[in-house]
């Protein structure tokens, strides 16, 4: 758990959850499983969530809750943008509903806190929250916290008690929490278009107060427009996942064919960091961007990586590694720094230099966007 933290989009972490198993592209060079296996490997949270190969550590699916840090946003009255888990995922297979209720029970104590929820297993998330039993598993998780003194029923920084009776508070099927709580986001991991196909039906699917999207690392081109009504289906929705609006009467100021449809509420872009770090085309960045513009969703840059396009790089001298795209893949090959004639018309060749260097600017903006 961290009460601050370098994410650029957050203002906390709560790692109540640690440990994971590699799922698609975007897991390979995951710098959580790299810190479990190497710095955090003896402590206690993270020893043994990580099995040795010669790539390095890697997630062996141990998955562990941290009592500790589940219950520290209780203890912020100062109101917090916090993401849940970064360490793992809450939606992992291997975590029991159990625990998932306990992470939910403290959001809902917490209204003043905005939780950012971020998931791999879009299925299991849909599944969860539609369920109609999480609902009442989570009220009961309140009730029982409030008579074993973990927390107290006059929590000065709850605005409202979020636990409901709808009869006889001593059974636990007349108790329910209102579903979808209010200042939770829900979003799902992809980065790239086989990801964004599976995983935003699911997310669409899912009871939300906001659905958000990261796009990171970002490994290849994402046609929103693309993705399909249901997940493992060929046919496209008539309404845009970004806009929730009409794709027949676009934009949206013209449609009044039918209401509005869950959409998207805010989509995170960034690149890849790290050893092993994957170059972002910078046009893959920009194509999610003007996506975002035309159907007014917020869209947050955090950041290049360890590479960069031309535009941010220096005149220096010494030599770094470059990355040229040619034929749909990337050449790598060193380059000098000392041009004389600077880098900032070498696209799309990219640098790497650091995340640091690399900065979060995109055709010399930094764009910031959140949702409302």
């Amino acid at each position: 758990m961290s009460d601050g933290t370098h994410i650029e989009w957050t203002d906390a972490t709560v790692n109540a959850i640690n440990g994971c198993t590699v799922l698609s592209p975007g897991c390979t060079n995951c710098y959580a499983m790299r810190l479990a296996g190497t710095r955090l490997r003896d402590h206690p949270s993270r020893v043994g969530l990580t099995s040795d190969s010669k790539a390095g550590p890697v997630w062996n699916g141990t998955v562990r809750l941290n009592e500790s840090a589940l219950l520290q946003p209780l203890r912020w009255k100062r109101p917090r943008r916090i993401f849940w888990n970064a360490h793992g995922d809450i939606f992992h297979p291997s975590v029991t509903d159990a625990w998932i209720d306990r992470c939910f029970a403290v959001m809902a104590l917490t209204p003043h806190h905005i939780h950012q929820v971020l998931t791999k297993r879009s299925d299991r998330m849909r599944t969860y929250l539609s369920s109609g039993a999480a609902n009442r598993r989570i009220a009961r998780v309140i009730i029982d916290w409030l008579v074993d003194g973990t927390i107290t029923k006059g929590l000065r920084h709850c605005a409202t008690w979020p636990v409901r009776s709808i009869g006889d508070i001593d059974d636990p099927t007349d108790i329910t929490v209102d579903l979808p709580l209010p200042n939770v986001w829900l979003g799902v991991s992809v980065e790239d278009q086989i990801r964004a196909d599976e995983r935003i039906p699911d997310l669409l699917a899912t009871p939300a107060a906001v659905r958000w999207l990261s796009c990171e690392p970002l490994l290849g081109l994402i046609d929103f427009a693309e993705v399909p009504a249901e997940r493992g289906s060929r046919s496209r929705p008539i309404f845009g996942p970004l806009s929730g609006y009409c794709l027949r009467h676009y934009p949206r100021s013209r449609c009044g064919c039918a209401k509005q449809q869950p959409a998207i509420d805010w989509v995170v872009v960034g690149g890849e960091s790290g050893p092993g770090a994957r170059p972002m085309h910078p046009d893959w960045a920009r194509d999610l961007r003007d996506q975002c513009a035309a159907a007014q969703v917020p869209f947050f840059f955090k950041q290049w990586g360890d590479w960069t396009p031309g535009e941010n790089v220096q005149r220096q001298s010494g030599w770094v590694n470059g990355a040229h795209w040619f034929d749909n893949r990337w050449l790598f090959e060193e380059q000098n720094l000392s041009a004389t004639d600077g880098h900032i018309d070498d696209e799309p060749d990219l640098y790497r230099v650091g995340k640091r260097t690399a900065g979060r600017l995109l055709d010399g903006v930094q764009h910031d966007g959140m949702p409302g």
